[in-house]
């Protein structure tokens, strides 16, 4: 089949990744997907064109507002995939929603990455009851094996001089949902106190406004750096290299950067919210905070118990293989796949 296949693409971010992820897997079944970013069209009639001109036989997307909304009414079967902003956001919007239902209404298929996730949909749309699959994220991580680490502290204003250094990495792209601030005046306040403890946040810049306040803050903090986005094999390499990887979204529908850093044996510290606890069990895989003062107390457990440490990154690792394979992600898109095809059954 010749598919379209609709994800917002911005340069090294999760859903950037994640659709060359699924892109891979279903051009490994033999299909064409030509995998375009919504932010390109601003119509369904463009899209008309698009199918028109390509020859298109079904279409997939990545966030039902975003991307299955421009799928609509074109006589061409879909699927789609939800994205966090679709549930922890977009659904809490009557416009929005209304229109999400409609997509689901029309789409032979919907993928959820957890089960909570899919039983949120489920409630927020009851029509959808049986045409909504769980499949988490596959993960394979790559690290540059020829990152130099000491460049990169260099690079982040780091004294590698520092007694006992602890690099605490937090990735994300500077929006207000993925909340980079959140920790900045606490971590600043301990770094003051242990001056070899780091915060370093790395990604893209992809709310100006934003990044400028972000930008403004850091300056300002102590023991904070900010870095911008790096290519995935090096920070692959960079995640392994740090102490311990952070997350202090404010919404999350699964973050691959976690899934990542428990794939590499780095212990992960994430805020508690319905997204990362679906990941995270507090002490068993991972350690979840509820406000900054927690975080700064569980990190300094985390760097005083050597065997806290060992446990969480061993119990994270088997996780990350038992329940994110990456060759069932692959089974599981290829199958859902033939939903589309002509002459298939909806």
């Amino acid at each position: 089949m010749r598919l379209l296949f609709l994800a917002v693409l911005r340069p090294h971010t999760g859903n950037a990744v994640t659709a060359k992820r699924v892109r891979d897997h279903l051009e490994a079944a033999g299909h064409l997907c030509i995998l375009r970013d919504v932010f390109n069209f601003e119509s369904p009639a463009e899209i008309a064109d698009l199918i028109a001109a390509e020859n298109l036989d079904a279409a997939l997307a990545l966030h039902l507002y975003r991307g299955g909304r421009l799928l609509q009414g074109h006589q061409i079967p879909f699927g789609v995939i939800f994205g966090g902003t679709d549930l922890n956001e977009d659904a809490n919007q009557l416009e929005k929603s209304e229109v999400m239902g409609k997509v689901l209404e029309e789409a032979r298929f919907a993928v959820a990455f957890t089960e909570s996730m899919k039983e949120k949909a489920q409630t927020q749309w009851p029509h959808a009851k049986g045409k909504i699959y769980v499949q988490s994220q596959g993960i394979v991580t790559t690290p540059n094996a020829a990152f130099d680490w000491d460049t990169f502290l260099q690079r982040s204003d780091i004294s590698q001089s520092a007694d006992a250094l602890h690099v605490f990495l937090l990735i994300c792209g500077l929006r207000q949902v993925k909340d980079p601030l959140y920790l900045v005046d606490a971590f600043s306040e301990w770094h003051q106190e242990e001056p070899g403890v780091y915060l370093v946040i790395v990604g893209p810049e992809v709310d100006p406004e934003f990044t400028r306040e972000v930008k403004a803050k850091v300056k300002r903090a102590a023991g904070v750096r900010l870095v911008g986005e790096m290519p995935q094999e090096d920070l692959h390499a960079v995640v392994k290299n740090c102490f311990a990887l952070v997350n202090s979204s404010v919404s999350e529908g699964m973050s691959a950067a976690i899934l990542e850093a428990m794939d590499l044996e780095v212990p992960v510290l994430a805020r508690n919210i319905p997204g990362n606890a679906a990941v995270v069990k507090h002490e068993v895989t991972g350690l979840l905070f509820s406000d900054p003062q927690e975080f700064v107390q569980l990190a300094k457990r985390l760097m005083s118990d050597p065997a806290l440490e060992r446990e969480i990154v061993a119990n994270g690792r088997e996780y990350v293989r038992r329940h994110h394979s990456w060759q069932v992600e692959r089974d599981t898109y290829q199958s859902l796949a033939r939903k589309l095809a002509p002459g298939s059954e909806e």
